[in-house]
């Protein structure tokens, strides 16, 4: 069973762990170790408590459950060179009043710029945490878009977002990326500046 590693215990960090824990051999870390622990203990057994060093070099995927700027100070990790890495992030304003780069880059290319002999792949940034929260049966269809430019490394990525309890929708290249964070924008535009909540996720239909 691949090794993920989840770095960062916010909401996201969380959420992804509470629905991985007991389907893969799974990694949590974070600056404060305390809280990890106690988190962890929250799990099913055989979730594994490492500081981030360790649990960079024990993992195959290591998602980086963290804001922007903080995943990219993890991005420069040495360890990360032919790992799988997972970006969840959104590059958004403080004031979330919009992303902060974009449209000509993005904040995985940026990432995989800052960690480029790693395998980057952008995923989840779509999906408000509170939806981790819902029962894995409401989520089924719910789509968890992908980028990336290392084929066998979306595949992994895409094994576990299945067992995640959500759909895939890949999207090509990397570069996608500027095109599915202002997705995520746009969902917390509705969710927060228009008040539709966060009970949503944006989704494609064939007609």
């Amino acid at each position: 069973m691949t090794t993920t590693a989840i770095i960062g215990l916010g909401n996201m960090g969380k959420g992804l762990a509470k629905r991985l824990a007991g389907k893969a051999d799974l990694v949590l870390s974070s600056r404060n170790l305390d809280t990890v622990r106690s988190f962890a203990a929250t799990l099913p057994a055989g979730v594994t408590v490492l500081d981030i060093d360790a649990a960079i070099d024990a993992a195959e995927i290591v998602v980086l459950a963290l804001p922007y700027d903080a995943a990219k100070e993890v991005a420069a990790h040495p360890a990360l060179a032919g790992k799988i890495v997972v970006d969840i992030s959104n590059p958004v304003k403080p004031d979330f009043s919009g992303l902060a780069i974009g449209h000509t880059t993005s904040a995985a290319e940026e990432l995989q710029a800052a960690a480029p002999a790693a395998k980057l792949v952008k995923a989840y940034n779509t999906v408000f945490a509170s939806v981790f929260d819902l029962p894995a049966t409401q989520t089924a269809k719910v789509p968890v878009f992908l980028a990336g430019n290392d084929e066998a490394a979306v595949a992994e990525v895409e094994k576990l977002v299945a067992a995640s309890g959500f759909a895939v929708e890949k999207t090509g290249g990397l570069d996608a990326a500027r095109l599915i964070e202002p997705l995520g924008m746009l969902n917390i535009r509705f969710g927060y500046g228009l008040g539709r909540g966060t009970a949503i996720a944006p989704t494609w239909q064939t007609l």
